[in-house]
């Protein structure tokens, strides 16, 4: 499924969100990566963030 540009900003904000505040990460974090957003964004692109859009 394809997301928007504005979808998928939401979701790597609210994970990055969620990452700040110490939510364990969903993947094994390389080295030299210590930024959540970034981090959130590589959880995008692996598939494994728990968010789901539900389009009406």
């Amino acid at each position: 499924m394809g997301y928007t540009k504005f979808e998928k900003a939401r979701i790597i904000g609210a994970r990055a969100l969620q990452l700040a505040y110490g939510a364990p990460p969903l993947i094994k974090v390389p080295k030299g990566v210590y930024d959540p957003l970034e981090l959130a964004e590589l959880e995008f692109e692996k598939g494994v963030i728990p968010i789901v859009i539900i389009k009406a």
